[in-house]
């Protein structure tokens, strides 16, 4: 068998294909020597592009907590595996479509949930829910001062020390709405159609999205432990199979477009962009897991990022394999298409898999019945290299190792980094000139990181698969039953990106703890988290700096609260025009309920109830309060500024109270509990009101400090709950015993 033949590789196809000069020599050596094919070329651009192979994150990736005695997979799969008891597994992950919702808002969030729901069916287990962390752009003119809104973009008035807050126009104001429509009903129509459940998650709003929107698609499955698949290749001779949905040229390079920052021209890249199909998916997904029960399938991988390439080597380098590919039997919708299109084409609702020799018959047959294409395309080989032939002529062939193990690992520079804002209260900020606590209350509910998202929820079917007990609005985390148990499974995703901006470690930390809490608020224990780590540049160092620092406090706050994370996703160069957006680490938490019939909503039930707040520890001194009300949604709302740090988070005193709580749930107590977040304790006495239409009369002592302090002040740990009069002693005791 001859060589690939070498094409005139330039320094600017180099360029084009995202390698650096010092990649492309590596690319050569291991290569033996020679120069790559264009095909080859492509390959090594995709797996070794930042979205593939994590090049820049991989060194401070492995400090993240991954095991625990719940733990049956953690990073390195589709997807994690927590044991959730009674033989039962559920498989989960969160991963990001920013780049593509920006070019393609509808179709860039479609093909996100598309993606995240096959990462679990690939693993063996059936989506049972969906959630999705969603970021724009301000979709309304900033008006903290109550000024006419002309008037502030005439005298140009920016936002005291906040970064990218200029006062945005109209123009920017219709994109952001358009990007947010788009996501929106990219996000419903995908899952509805599909029929999975989407149990909530969050829709935030800053300036600094606007160029960048963040869409992070959150997917749940379970699976019998004795049932589980891995994307693993092995034995040689075993056919090579393609099943699913015919290849196009849509998503080419769509890896690489993942793994750059955005200029003028990204409007262009719309052919990188994917196109999704649900109903494609579910067929799928139904005669995927059923080829599964066969027995005749050894593994099993989802065509993702760099489609066919992928999950061609990342196979085989599992299962110290290699693969021998045909791309002449690829299932193709177009004609014409090059091997590098073929091999580098991300079309959706793919999957490729390795099935027993002598037992194809039995996976084609149940294919066949779905009425999808599936072909053999190749075989297993012993040496643990990927080979691809078209027409009869080699065009790759390139050791797995190369495109997995061997793919660059930097260590890149940390540049210690402060956000241009005061770090104590601006000597122009005066709380009592600030207008009426009562209007402003008020202009708080009503603003777009804290009015109700109903507006967006409604549109999402979460009472599909009839496992829902308790959907979005309806508590701090969606909640399913496990049919054919007594338990259940709550889930939440949170992340805080102004307060990673202000400090990367303590906000990251903040994420896992109120994304902990927001479960535990449903009477589950936390087990598991997944993260969606969202950044800039990495080549800049202070974005590097950022991105350690964050790791540091996830690993921290996870191992104080006995979380281990069992994989996600990492997002770089979410930038335009080189304006970045805040660190904006996502936290997706899961956690069991051993009985799925105890459990809290978030709502007040009736009149009459006593109204207590847990919290797991004292405020600081006024210094350190004035400092921190700074970085809270009244000081940016309200008083048009951000300045300060993060609260404090005592981590052992917040575990306390995240346990107690949960036992207090079990034990009946607890009629209704909400996290105490965003907009501070008034919002979450509010909150809880407005569904039934219950009043409420609480004393909030400020202990002659500013009144805003207590009402709006957003210090962590805090739980509200209502319970019986008559349980109040027993949560009196809870108290007591240390946990708030």
């Amino acid at each position: 068998m001859t060589q690939p033949q070498n094409p005139d590789i330039t320094p600017e196809l180099i360029r084009e294909h995202g390698l650096s000069p010092e990649e492309y020599a590596k690319i050569q050596q291991l290569l033996g020597g020679r120069a790559p094919t264009l095909t080859e070329l492509g390959i090594f651009s995709v797996m070794w592009s930042e979205h593939c192979s994590y090049k820049s994150s991989r060194v401070h990736l492995k400090r993240l907590p991954t095991r625990s005695r719940l733990v049956l997979q953690g990073p390195g799969e589709n997807a994690g595996i927590i044991d959730i008891g009674d033989g039962w597994a559920c498989a989960f992950k969160i991963e990001s479509h920013n780049h593509p919702s920006f070019i393609e808002p509808f179709q860039g969030a479609t093909t996100g949930v598309g993606g995240i729901l096959r990462d679990i069916f690939t693993m063996g287990a059936r989506p049972v829910a969906v959630m999705d962390s969603l970021r724009f752009g301000p979709i309304e003119i900033p008006n903290a001062s109550g000024k006419d809104p002309a008037e502030l973009r005439s005298a140009g008035q920016t936002r005291t020390s906040v970064p990218t807050q200029a006062v945005p126009t109209q123009a920017e104001i219709h994109k952001n709405h358009s990007i947010l429509e788009g996501v929106v009903s990219g996000v419903a129509s995908y899952g509805n159609c599909f029929g999975v459940p989407n149990l909530g998650g969050e829709t935030k709003f800053e300036a600094c999205y606007s160029g960048n929107p963040l869409v992070n698609a959150f997917a749940l499955g379970l699976v019998r432990r004795d049932q589980i698949f891995y994307a693993k290749a092995a034995g040689e001779g075993n056919p090579v199979i393609y099943v699913g949905a015919k290849t196009g040229r849509d998503g080419i390079h769509g890896a690489t477009m993942a793994s750059e920052e955005f200029s003028e021209a990204s409007e262009a890249k719309r052919p990188n962009v994917q196109m999704g199909d649900p109903f494609l998916e579910k067929l799928l997904l139904e005669a995927c897991l059923e080829a599964m029960q066969t027995g005749a399938v050894v593994g099993i991988q989802d065509m993702g990022a760099a489609g066919l390439t992928c999950s061609t080597c990342e196979m085989g380098a599992r299962g110290k394999v290699g693969l021998d590919i045909e791309l002449d039997r690829v299932p193709q919708r177009e004609t014409g298409m090059s091997a590098y299109e073929i091999m580098l084409s991300e079309s959706q609702e793919r999957m490729l898999l390795v099935a027993e020799k002598g037992r194809e018959q039995e996976v084609f047959r149940v294919f066949e019945k779905w009425g999808l294409d599936a072909v053999e395309v190749g075989h297993v080989t012993r040496d643990n290299v990927m080979r691809v032939r078209q027409h009869g002529e080699l065009v790759a062939e390139i050791p797995n190792e190369a495109l997995t193990d061997d793919a660059p690992l930097y260590k890149r520079p940390l540049e210690r980094w402060e956000p241009p804002v005061e770090r104590e209260m601006p000597a122009h900020i005066k709380l009592a000139e600030a207008g009426d606590l009562t209007e402003n209350f008020k202009r708080l509910l009503a603003s777009a990181n804290i009015c109700s998202k109903r507006w967006v929820w409604q549109q999402y079917d979460h009472m599909v698969q009839t496992n829902t007990v308790e959907g979005p609005g309806a508590a701090d985390a969606g909640v399913i039953r496990i049919k054919g148990s007594q338990r259940g499974l709550a889930m939440a995703l949170d992340g805080n990106g102004r307060w990673c901006y202000l400090d990367p470690r303590l906000g990251a930390m903040h994420a896992v703890a109120e994304a902990c809490r927001n479960v535990a608020c449903a009477g589950a224990t936390p087990i598991g988290a997944t993260n969606c780590l969202n950044f800039g540049n990495p080549e800049k160092p202070h974005i590097m700096w950022q991105f350690s620092q964050t790791i540091d406090g996830i690993t921290k706050a996870c191992e104080e609260l006995e979380v281990p994370v069992t994989g996600g996703n990492v997002s770089f160069y979410n930038e335009t025009l080189g304006e970045g957006i805040y660190p904006t680490p996502v936290l997706g938490i899961v956690g069991i309920l051993e009985d799925v019939h105890k459990t809290a909503k978030m709502e007040f039930h009736s009149a009459g109830r006593t109204i207590v707040l847990l919290r797991g520890s004292e405020p600081g001194d006024i210094t350190d309060m004035e400092s921190e009300f700074g970085s809270s949604d009244y000081a940016q709302h309200i008083l048009g500024a951000v300045w300060g740090y993060p609260p404090e988070l005592e981590l052992e005193k917040e575990a306390a109270l995240q346990k107690g709580l949960v036992e207090m749930i079990r034990a009946g107590l607890v009629e209704s509990a909400h996290d105490c977040s965003s907009g501070g304790l008034a919002v979450a006495l509010a909150e809880p009101a407005f569904a039934n239409g219950i009043g409420l009369r609480v004393d909030v002592a400020s202990h002659g400090l500013p009144p805003e302090f207590a009402l709006f002040g957003e210090d962590a740990g805090r739980v509200v709950l209502a319970c019986d009069p008559e349980q109040l002693g027993g949560i009196k005791r809870a108290g007591r015993d240390g946990c708030g």
